[in-house]
This record gives C-alpha cells, structure tokens and sequence, in this order.
C-alpha cells in the first residue's frame, strides 16, 4: 500500500463511518412520531408528549447540521496536510520526542476545543435553555471549560508522557507498559474518583436524616449492603436532568443521588432506584465492567504496537519524520470500525447488566416502585419512548423504557 492509497482509506473511513452514523439518525428520527405502547400511554400528557417530539427533532437537526460542519473542517484539515503542519510547528519548539508529542496534541486540543465551545454553548444556552433543561449560568460554562482544560493538561500530558516514553525506550514492547499504566489509572479512577474529581466540579453533601434516610438505610442493612454514608450532588447547578450513580467499590464504595432525583420522585421511588444501583454492586457489575474496560485496553494497545512503528502512517498524512503521534492519529482511524465492534459489545453486556439490576431491586424491593421511578425519568428528561431497533442496538447502553417495564412485569 502506497501512502496516498492510505491517505484515502483514512477519508473513505472518516465518510463511512459519518454516513452510517448519520442514516441511522435519520432513521431513528422517522420513528419519533410512533404511538406509544400500552405500557407507556400514562408516561407523557399529551402536550409534554409533543414537547418531547420537538425536543427530539431539535437535537436531531442541530446533530445532523454541527456534524456535518465537523466533517467538513476535519476534511479541509487532512486534503491541507494540516497535521504535517502541526508536527512541523512542534519541532521548531524542541527536538525532544515527548515534547514534540506534548505540543502536537496540545495543538490540536486547542484548535478542537476553540470549533468545538461554540457548538456546545448553542446546545446548552439555545436548545436546552429552550426546552427548560438549562440551569447552568455563562460563568459556570466557562469555569468548568477552564477546569477541564486543565485536568486534560496535567492528567491527559502526565499520561500521554509516560506512554511516549514507554515507546522511546521500548519499542514495539511498550504497549504492555502502557497497558499496565493505563489499567492502573483506570482502577484509580474507579475507586476514587467521587472523591478526587467531582469535588471540583460539584458540591456532594451528605443525605439529610429523616424518614429518606433511615429508609434507606433499613433496606441496605435488609440486604447485606455495607453502607457507610449517601450523597448528594448539586446536579441543579446545571440541569433539571435527574440521575444516580454508584461508584468505588470495597471500603470505597459511595451511592451518590442528584437533587434533582430527590425532588423528582417520592420516597420509594428512590429507594427503589438505589436498590437498583446496589444490584450493579452485587451482580458484580463494577469489577466485570473494569476487567472488560481493562482488556479493550490492551487489545487496542497491541493492535496500536503492530503499526505504530510503520513509516507508511505518517507518510499518509503528509509527514515524512515517522513518530508516534502522527501513527497514533492514523491509527485511530483505521481502528475505528473495530472500536465500533468492541462499542457493540460493551453496551450488549451493559444493558444485560441493567437487566439484572432491576431484577435485583424488583426481588428485593418493589417492580411497581422501579417503573414508576423510571417513567418520571423519562417524562421529565423529555426521553424517546420509540427508538428504532437499530439505534438501541448500537448506541444504547440501557435498554429501552418499554423493554425494561416487560421485564419486570413478567
């Protein structure tokens, strides 16, 4: 294979996989107008039901549209050899490898972040202001941009340093450094991450005493769930939206519900939505998502070490000192159909999980009290009641309102 042979698979990619991406929205985006099933007839009035189309179609035009102009720029990018470009201006500041990486990445972080602030500012303050969602304030938008920033700075350069370093002294070995590094740093996240990063973007209180509480400490105690403390986000700092999570595990493992959760469903309700998250913990789902999360690593990352070394990557973009940031960049875009498949898989196993979560919180609490709590979900996260087949297939990680009700109705 020639590099302008590559050169063009690496575009024929970039299209295919937007054009597969795109018709299945628009697929899906046919369907938003289906009767709602007999299970569902009381989840929506029929005024928030409309409201729910038009919020639907709303982020399916603005998608299809900011997509579009992604695609359009990221092609202008390739067809400039804006990339050879970037590793020039990198190699004017130092000789030095993991520098030269640094800066290369830094760039185009910089370049992305800059088309890419507009897009999302629109999404925030124009649809989702729109449709009564929005509670973050200008201020708070740019604070946590400048937050995320430098989180990417300090964690995403201290990762991506070590890495390059592996490859320096490694060669072609240094995908099982990386691995190990990488799977270190993801079981760190998995443990301590309520404690270490959502403090700095949100506040967590613990959960009020009251009839909630010892409620909710009655059915850990019921069900041999050692339970320390429940917590609290301030998720109304920038949304409506509902949730609740559970992270860690071992000493520590935390349950943590959004205040809007709190004030959107009654006291079973949310007791049966922590049984739920407290299933995820009993069935395993934590440790099993981690060891999958963990594998995929290093699948990708010998895949990675099988190319990164060959010169035809970086002649393909347009730069004739092979290195590793170039490979990694047309590496990423060959793997991306096998990312698609590893995608598949996660989020197969990911909604087997939620399956089995709910049939833990319906064994051990109440089926009634879990659908009513999902159905207030639904209506007051405006949610599509009548996806299609395929984009649930591929893109959903839950199983669908309808498909979890049956369930726990059977």
């Amino acid at each position: 294979m020639t590099p302008n042979s590559l050169f063009y698979l690496l575009i024929a990619i970039i299209i295919i996989v937007f054009v597969i991406d795109s018709l299945l929205d628009i697929l899906n985006a046919r369907h938003y107008n289906d009767n709602i099933p007999e299970e569902l007839s009381d989840v929506y009035p029929k005024d928030e039901y409309q409201k729910s189309i038009a919020y639907k179609e709303a982020n399916y035009k603005f998608k299809l549209v900011s997509s579009s102009i992604s695609l359009c720029i990221m092609l202008v990018f390739f067809f400039l050899d804006g990339f050879a470009w970037v590793d020039g201006v990198a190699r004017s500041i130092s000789d030095n490898p993991v520098v030269i990486g640094l800066i290369f990445f830094g760039i185009i972080m910089i370049g992305s972040d800059i088309l890419s602030t507009p897009v999302v500012y629109y999404k925030i303050f124009v649809i989702e202001e729109k449709f009564g969602f929005n509670k973050t304030t200008t201020k708070t938008f740019f604070i946590d941009k400048i937050k995320s920033i430098i989180m990417m700075i300090i964690v995403g350069g201290a990762l991506l340093s070590l890495i390059i370093w592996f490859y320096e002294i490694t060669g072609k070995y240094f995908w099982m450094y990386a691995w190990g590094l990488v799977s270190v740093f993801t079981l760190a996240m998995n443990m301590f991450y309520a404690k270490l990063i959502v403090p700095i973007f949100n506040k967590q209180t613990s959960l009020e005493p009251g009839e909630l509480r010892d409620t909710i400490h009655e059915y850990s105690k019921k069900v041999g769930f050692r339970l320390k403390d429940v917590f609290v986000i301030d998720g109304s700092k920038r949304s409506t939206k509902a949730n609740a999570y559970f992270s860690g595990f071992g000493s520590e493992k935390r349950i943590t519900l959004y205040d809007t959760l709190i004030e959107d469903l009654n006291k079973e309700e949310i007791v049966a939505v922590l049984a739920h998250e407290v299933g995820h913990y009993k069935k395993r789902h934590v440790i099993v998502n981690l060891l999958l999360s963990v594998a995929i690593t290093g699948l990708t990352l010998w895949f990675l070490s099988l190319f990164i070394s060959n010169p035809l990557l970086s002649e393909a973009l347009g730069v004739e000192v092979p290195s590793f940031h170039i490979g990694l960049i047309a590496f990423g875009i060959l793997y991306s159909p096998i990312s698609e498949i590893t995608g598949l898989i996660i989020n197969s196993v990911s909604r087997i999980f939620e399956y089995q979560a709910d049939e833990y919180a319906k064994t051990t609490y109440d089926s009634e009290a879990l659908i009513s709590s999902l159905k207030k979900l639904s209506k007051n996260n405006l949610s599509n009641l009548t996806p299609h087949p395929a984009m649930v297939f591929i893109h959903y990680s839950h199983p669908t309102l309808l498909q979890r009700i049956k369930k726990l109705r059977e």
